[in-house]
């Protein structure tokens, strides 16, 4: 009797055993991972510290064990910094000093936290588009965030939705003024007309969010400008 029950149990465990499944990738996820591995390895070439995470719990995750603790922390304009919950995650972390824009209670205060941000430890922010063949691609109607990547904080932390991949730098210049920035306009009530129409018409109005087209294809110093590719879609 005991003989009979020890193998039932053996068997079930068995079954239990043999019917267990790693779960499987979707074909998006796998593509993405596929993608984001051969530009971690180009971008890596050019002098950047560069990581792939599958979600924007990762991320969050990734970006804070890139800050040490103490650090002084500030941010550009960006919809994925938000939405990914980052901001609200540093906040709770307790262990920074937040430069936080968003704080300001008018345009003088918020020019002189952008000041702020150019001196902080950590920078954070997004790209408006990302090249496959290793360039970021941003455009800045006042120059605060592409000042920051370029120089002043001791390291900066880009974090890139893979919506943000195009094939060339043509691409990526042309994502980031036909696509990024007409729903940018969109974002900010933009007097602008990309912000009338939705499409650019290479204007050169007072409040146009192209004042700057900046391309970066080198980190220098190697490892100051860390990339984050996320496997979702993130910003615009």
């Amino acid at each position: 009797m005991n003989t009979m029950i020890n193998s039932t149990i053996n068997t079930a465990q068995s079954d239990t055993i043999h019917n267990t499944k790693t779960p499987q990738i979707t074909p998006i996820e796998r593509r993405n991972q596929k993608l984001s591995e051969r530009l971690i390895k180009t971008f890596q070439t050019r002098g950047f510290d560069a990581h792939y995470c599958n979600n924007s719990q990762e991320a969050i995750a990734k970006t804070l064990s890139l800050i040490p603790a103490g650090s002084s922390v500030g941010w550009g304009g960006s919809d994925t910094i938000r939405s990914t919950g980052l901001i609200k995650a540093l906040y709770e972390a307790d262990c920074y000093t937040l430069i936080d824009r968003d704080t300001a209670p008018d345009l003088a205060r918020r020019t002189e936290l952008h000041r702020q941000t150019l001196l902080s430890d950590s920078f954070l922010m997004s790209a408006n588009a990302v090249s496959e063949d290793g360039h970021l691609v941003n455009i800045d109607g006042v120059g605060n965030r592409i000042a920051a990547l370029s120089f002043g904080p001791k390291n900066v932390i880009v974090i890139a939705g893979i919506n943000k991949v195009v094939k060339t730098l043509e691409d990526a210049v042309s994502r980031a003024r036909n696509t990024a920035a007409p729903i940018n306009a969109q974002r900010f009530n933009a007097q602008t007309p990309c912000g009338t129409n939705g499409s650019c018409a290479n204007c050169r109005t007072s409040g146009s969010l192209c004042s700057y087209i900046h391309i970066t294809r080198l980190s220098n110093p190697a490892g100051r400008i860390k990339i984050i590719f996320v496997g979702e879609n993130l910003g615009y």
